[in-house]
């Protein structure tokens, strides 16, 4: 308890999944929080839940102007911001880039690399000013690899998300102001649910499906949870990780790691099967 004790921490799409997840132990560990997200309603109910150290302000993580509104109005209230997750996100088109819908493809942009770019921008002159902070981007496996996402949309706006961490915190290393990333592998959130089509609370619950089909994904035989993500973040927002600059954490439970043993030994086994056929 208390790595943030006396922070004060802005957490973009905070009303579910990972970003809800980490309000809840930012605020467990003494940060005042302020979260934003689309769903005004859902995210005054989250306030009222939490209390007196939670705040909620509608903002879309695309549009400047909320995204510095939310950044300004943070430092009015508490006159410093310590710690900017910029979390933010939202499923992208399906389909071979053939098919993909253009329009779509830059409004998924606009809040996959567009808000993690416009947080940045904005919180950067407050942090470089007071001469401390800690930028969190979520970014994921799928800017690592091809094939994780079922959107190279997605997967593309991720490794984007990669690069910009790398460059930004070269810039504003310098004023002591750290920047990196978060790579999630499958996480049992709403994500999914959205990705084919399901919208708002509809989504959310399908996590504990997720959670479910998702346990076989990784050599650690479980589904990843948003918890495991929100403490990583945690993590990089404390002084804990005073050090870590330009780096990125995945937290996939080895999914990117390499060939899975089973899979490969499967594979010797029926390998070794077919020459004892043929000889």
């Amino acid at each position: 308890m208390g790595k943030l004790e006396g922070k004060v921490a802005v957490i973009t799409g905070g009303t579910s999944g990972i970003g809800l997840k980490a309000v809840e132990i930012f605020q467990n560990e003494g940060a005042r929080v302020v979260f934003s997200g689309r769903r005004e309603s859902v995210g005054n109910e989250i306030q009222a839940r939490l209390g007196g150290n939670v705040f909620f302000q509608k903002s879309d993580a695309s549009i400047e102007k909320d995204v510095q509104d939310l950044i300004g109005g943070t430092v009015d209230r508490f006159g410093k911001i310590d710690i900017l997750f910029n979390n933010a996100g939202c499923p992208a088109p399906v389909g071979s880039i053939e098919t993909i819908d253009f329009e779509k493809a830059m409004q998924a942009m606009a809040i996959l690399f567009g808000g993690v770019m416009l947080g940045i921008k904005h919180v950067a002159p407050y942090m470089k000013k007071q001469k401390s902070g800690s930028i969190i981007n979520n970014a994921s496996i799928a800017g690592h690899l091809a094939g994780y996402s079922t959107s190279m949309v997605y997967s593309s706006a991720k490794a984007a998300v990669l690069q910009l961490t790398r460059s930004a915190a070269m810039e504003l290393g310098e004023s002591n102001v750290r920047v990196n990333s978060v790579s999630p592998g499958p996480i049992a959130t709403g994500i999914f649910g959205k990705a084919l089509g399901l919208s708002g609370q509809a989504a959310d619950d399908t996590a504990s499906i997720a959670a479910d089909i998702l346990g076989s994904s990784q050599p650690i035989p479980r589904s990843g949870l948003p918890e495991d993500i929100a403490n990583a973040a945690l993590f990089l927002a404390s002084d804990d990780s005073s050090f870590i600059n330009a780096t990125d954490l995945v937290i996939d439970g080895g999914t990117i790691g390499g060939r899975h043993w089973s899979a490969h030994q499967a594979a010797v086994s029926q390998l070794g099967a077919a020459f004892k056929e043929r000889m």
